[in-house]
C-alpha cells in the first residue's frame, strides 16, 4: 500500500444546500467506486469551492451523507478567476492504495469535465 492522491471536480446548477450536498456525495462516491476505496483507506480529503457557492460546506455534506466522521476533512475557497469554472466543487483525496499512479482514476463530472478533458472519460 502506498499513499496516493486522487483529484476530482463536479459543477452545481445552483447555490443551494441540497445541490451542494447531492453533488458532493456523487463526486466522492464516484471517486471511491472507481478506485475501490473503503473509508479506512482514506487519510484526508480537501474540498474547495468557487466563490459563488456559499450555502453549504462540501466537507459537512461528505461527513454527514457519507459517514466520513473519522476522516480529516477540510474546506477552502478557490480564487475568483475570470475564466474559472463557475459553481464548481473540487476535491483532493489522500488515500492508501495498491494501485500505481497510472492506475488511479480521477473523476471530473458534468461541467467540470472541461477542467481535465484528458481524465474525464477515465473509468
Amino acid at each position: 500500500m502506498r499513499l496516493q492522491a486522487l483529484r476530482g471536480a463536479i459543477t452545481c446548477t445552483e447555490d443551494s444546500k441540497a445541490e451542494i450536498d447531492a453533488k458532493t456525495a456523487r463526486l466522492v462516491k464516484e471517486l471511491f467506486a472507481r478506485n475501490e476505496l473503503a473509508h479506512d483507506d482514506v487519510v484526508s480529503i480537501i474540498f474547495t469551492t468557487t466563490p459563488d457557492l456559499t450555502t453549504e460546506f462540501p466537507a459537512r455534506a461528505a461527513r454527514t451523507a457519507l459517514g466520513l466522521d473519522g476522516v480529516a476533512l477540510l474546506g477552502a475557497q478557490e480564487q475568483a478567476v475570470p475564466h474559472g469554472t463557475p459553481h464548481c466543487i473540487r476535491v483532493l483525496v489522500h488515500c492508501y492504495s495498491d494501485r500505481s499512479r497510472d492506475e488511479l482514476r480521477h473523476v471530473f463530472l458534468e461541467g467540470a469535465t472541461a477542467l481535465r478533458a484528458d481524465l474525464a472519460g477515465a473509468d
